[in-house]
């Protein structure tokens, strides 16, 4: 059995860890160097940068501040926002990026996938989904969860992994920030139709959260959260601690 992974996300905006509620109401949180730098020495398994409006605002995504927080990470680092062609992934990744999480340019341009799978390997191209129910459908957001592009979530993200991308990270619009739990219904989905490593984001509100996730769907390999990280609600060498005494294999 993989063991799974545990992965805080930095949302920055304006060079600044943020946090919402369904994707809404920013608040600042932190420092994006000192948050990645206290990431590594708790026990987080990887950690993931997103520029949250890069996309929105039509731009490439913050390089200075993700080079001094790339140059503090010594675990896998994922960097997502603004990334809309190979020159991104190759920025992104002469950053200090191991991996490039792509969401809105995938949906502008989904051969993105295959040619950045080409150039860099299916284990480099992660394919972030924002995802919403709407009328009894899961369906696919575009600009940091702002735009409903009227497209079937499943069978897109289905698409991505057959384009070339290597694992998905799927955040659960109706789920973030509520801290109520994973969005078990809409994970499963997505399991049902693909091979590839699946992240679950968006609801994490304790620790017994992340044990029903593993427990429920076996093939889910990490859980991402942000604000009980942040803000010391939840401490990952204590939630691994309790995943092994259920019997999940952790790092």
């Amino acid at each position: 059995m993989i063991t799974k992974r545990i992965i805080p996300c930095l949302d920055v905006k304006n060079g600044r860890v943020v946090k919402g509620v369904n994707f809404e109401g920013l608040n600042d949180v932190s420092s994006p160097i000192e948050l990645a730098e206290y990431y590594t020495k708790s026990g987080a398994d990887e950690l993931v940068f997103y520029d949250i409006t890069a996309s929105a605002e039509g731009r490439g995504l913050f390089t200075d501040i993700l080079k001094e927080t790339a140059s503090r990470v010594f675990i896998p680092l994922t960097v997502g926002g603004g990334i809309n062609s190979l020159e991104d992934f190759d920025r992104v990744l002469k950053c200090g990026a191991d991996k490039v999480s792509v969401n809105s340019g995938a949906i502008r341009n989904p051969e993105l996938i295959r040619e950045a799978a080409l150039r860099y390997g299916s284990q480099c191209v992660v394919l972030s989904v924002d995802v919403k129910r709407v009328d009894g459908e899961f369906r696919v957001f575009g600009r940091g969860g702002r735009d409903d592009t009227g497209m079937e979530a499943i069978s897109w993200i289905k698409k991505c992994v057959d384009l070339g991308a290597g694992e998905i990270v799927v955040n659960s619009i109706d789920t973030d920030g509520v801290k109520g739990g994973f969005d078990l219904e809409m994970l499963q989905a997505v399991c049902d139709v693909v091979k590839v490593p699946v992240i679950a984001s968006g609801g994490a509100g304790k620790k017994e959260d992340f044990t029903e996730l593993f427990n429920a769907l076996p093939g889910v390999d990490a859980g991402l959260a942000a604000s009980i990280f942040h803000f010391g609600e939840v401490d990952i060498r204590d939630l691994k601690k309790d995943l092994r005494e259920n019997g999940i294999l952790v790092r």
